[in-house]
């Protein structure tokens, strides 16, 4: 797969005090775009609780570039950056791209998966496995399992 984008309506509610879009939203379109490919790829919330497991994240920032507000076309990507060769441990970049060409800002972060019964780090389940081996992958990709 070369690419996975989420478009992104800018809601008033999305607004701060300085009529642009509120630091922690970007992180919120992240996670959007993130669930949104795992559940458009199979991996839905119902199949996470019946395996008892999902995602947790040791690691997210944000670099902001440039104002989003109100009225602004953003498109939200999704590339993974470097996996264990476990598939225990990820690392993710989200780009948003306001009105198509301007770089808004990146989100990139570190992540594991958690057996949600134990409470502890586990091995994600072969559909995993095999949904990272197809995902898109940022240019330098640092390592995937073979």
């Amino acid at each position: 797969m070369d690419q996975y984008t989420k478009q992104i309506e800018i809601r008033w509610a999305d607004l701060d005090p300085n009529f642009h879009v509120l630091h922690s939203r970007y992180y919120d379109f992240g996670a959007y775009c993130r669930m949104s490919f795992f559940v458009e790829h199979g991996i839905t919330p119902q199949i996470m609780q019946e395996q008892t497991f999902g995602p947790i994240i040791f690691r997210e920032e944000c670099i902001f570039k440039r104002e989003i507000a109100f009225g602004d076309s953003v498109i939200v990507n999704f590339c993974l950056t470097n996996v264990s060769e476990d598939f225990g441990r990820w690392s993710m970049v989200h780009e948003l791209w306001k009105n198509n060409d301007t770089l808004a800002a990146m989100i990139n972060l570190d992540g594991a998966w958690m057996d949600t019964a134990k409470r502890k780090l586990t091995l994600p389940p072969d559909s995993i496995r095999s949904l990272f081996n197809d995902a898109p992958r940022i240019a330098g990709f640092g390592g995937l399992a073979k």
